[in-house]
């Protein structure tokens, strides 16, 4: 796996970043490669909410372990986004066993989420001189969200140039990589000091749980976030092993 060419080194990109491990990967990525980069989080009334805190825990973090970095890193935005808590029915909204469900997907799916979530990003894009977004959506190991597909993010990405009469680009690094290769890359732009950020820092689990702390992190260990995750840092270590 490369890391990205230098190629937009002009260009001003607004992350979707929730504090978590594959947007703090995004993150790391956008800083890499852009001149500038802000950030966006939203609060929904995910039961999860816990990764909100995470969030400026991590932005410090990256900016102190990796100055380079820093000095690219703009602004944080939160958005209150309650409303799409009131209106949604599901695990991550309401204290309710994870479960999959008729039409075979789980419940911790919130409907039209990183739909909603893009489109206020790339309002407030707009507004910052920004014209790229990015977000952690992957359609590898995932739990079959149709938002996180890659034709769902183009289609998205037509219509809200279009709508803002302006080129607005979906970056989404981590489309088509496993959660082992996310590891990976994460290792290849920060070394294990950013993994170690990953582990110490960053939030995944579904129920908030941050008391226990396993060799990926911190989660109950169960919810499908943290199985998720656990499953890929085994298959980086045993890609680390076979390569060793």
């Amino acid at each position: 796996m490369s890391l990205p060419p230098q190629a937009n080194s002009t260009r001003k990109a607004l992350v979707l970043f929730s504090g978590g491990q594959d947007s703090t990967a995004c993150l790391a990525w956008a800083l890499e490669r852009y001149a500038q980069v802000e950030t966006i989080g939203f609060d929904y009334g995910q039961r999860h909410r816990i990764e909100l805190d995470c969030r400026q825990t991590v932005r410090r973090e990256l900016a102190a372990q990796f100055p380079a970095w820093g000095a690219k890193l703009g602004d944080d935005h939160v958005l209150d986004l309650a409303l799409l808590g009131q209106i949604s029915d599901t695990a991550l909204t309401e204290s309710r066993a994870i479960e999959m469900q008729a039409n075979g997907l789980p419940n911790t799916f919130v409907p039209g989420r990183n739909l909603l979530f893009l489109s206020f990003a790339a309002t407030l894009a707009y507004r910052r001189g920004a014209s790229v977004l990015v977000g952690g959506m992957c359609e590898t190991d995932y739990s079959g969200y149709p938002d996180c597909r890659d034709n769902t993010l183009k289609a998205l990405q037509v219509a809200l140039s279009l709508g803002l009469d302006q080129s607005m680009t979906i970056e989404t690094p981590l489309m088509f990589i496993t959660k082992a290769q996310t590891w990976a890359l994460t290792e290849q732009l920060g070394g294990a000091a950013l993994n170690e950020l990953v582990i110490e820092h960053t939030h995944t689990c579904y129920l908030g749980e941050r008391q226990q702390r396993h060799a990926w992190g911190y989660g109950c260990g169960s919810c499908p976030a943290c199985e998720l995750r656990a499953q890929g840092y085994e298959g980086f270590l045993a890609q680390q092993r076979a390569g060793a």
